[in-house]
């Protein structure tokens, strides 16, 4: 199961590997997506304390599902307003 795991990670990786568009930042090359997901974890991790400071978090129940939910639809928001091609 061990293996399988492992086999199914790294093709993944690959597949996701060679997505466009590329960024160079400092000289290193990023594909977007990975841009993106890290916009989404530090977006997630600064909505926590708005959550907290107006009280809603406590209304929140599954709160790794609603934070994960948060970062996903800014990722998404990030890519599709910086790298969308229309």
């Amino acid at each position: 199961m061990r293996r399988l795991m492992l086999t199914a990670a790294s093709l993944s990786t690959c597949g996701l590997a060679g997505c466009d568009p590329v960024l160079n930042i400092a000289g290193a090359n990023f594909p977007a997506w990975l841009v993106c997901a890290i916009a989404g974890a530090l977006g997630a991790a600064l909505v926590r304390p708005v959550f907290v400071a107006v009280r809603l978090e406590p209304y929140l129940w599954p709160l790794p599902l609603v934070y994960v939910s948060v970062g996903v639809l800014i990722a998404c928001t990030v890519y599709l307003v910086c790298f969308s091609r229309t």
